[in-house]
């Protein structure tokens, strides 16, 4: 499996621009407008992952994918982009080996039925402060990494209206970083692709990893 990563700097004078950035809906589907088919199995089949992020001079949009995107798709003028090949870095990834990892994601609790019924606790409930550090300790282990320093701040949520139904899009997002020894490479691989935890398509999920110091 190939894996490319592209990144994407909007240029803020254009209008078209400045409307994605402010929509993740809107950013989901500019973004898998540059695949063949835009929907839901779509970002599952070509493994598109995306986060955006905030630069000294602007945001950027870091766009992960199986398939290379169709970059010419973008209006005219809408941004810089540069694309290569990930596929070695994930392939490296070895037992033992100590990573730099970053990852902005949806941390929440789903309580029991009983608790719903009894209490009227909503189905999904967002995290915050130590109960997300927890959860995202709780996924990177079963991501196949151990973390070994942790950084956590929270994100505005990712949040817009679908066209299709009017439904308000909301997930609270809380940014994740620090450093981590690789317990189960094949997992972390895996994982890697597919993405971690809830609002894959809205910019959450995206797991981003480079070598430290001190790798075997």
């Amino acid at each position: 499996m190939t894996v490319w990563l592209t990144r994407i700097r909007p240029d803020l004078r254009r209008r078209e621009a400045r409307r994605d950035l402010a929509s993740a809906v809107g950013m989901h589907h500019r973004l898998m407008s540059l695949f063949p088919d835009d929907t839901d199995d779509a970002r599952r089949s070509f493994g598109v992952l995306f986060r955006v992020e905030d630069t000294e001079t602007a945001p950027q949009i870091l766009l992960q994918s199986t398939t290379a995107p169709q970059l010419e798709r973008l209006p005219a003028d809408y941004a810089t982009t540069q694309i290569r090949e990930i596929t070695p870095l994930l392939q490296a990834l070895a037992h033992g080996r100590r990573v730099h990892y970053r990852i902005a994601a949806n941390p929440i609790r789903r309580p029991g039925r009983t608790t719903r019924q009894e209490h009227g606790a909503p189905a999904v409930v967002p995290l915050s402060g130590k109960a997300a550090e927890q959860w995202w300790l709780t996924q990177s282990e079963a991501a196949g990494i151990k973390v070994e320093t942790l950084h956590a701040r929270p994100l505005d949520a990712a949040r817009g209206e679908r066209a299709q139904d009017k439904r308000r899009i909301r997930h609270a997002r809380t940014l994740f970083e620090g450093t981590a020894h690789i317990d189960d490479a094949d997992l972390l691989r895996q994982r890697t692709v597919e993405g971690i935890g809830r609002g894959k398509a809205y910019g959450c999920g995206l797991l981003s990893l480079a070598p430290a110091r001190g790798s075997a």
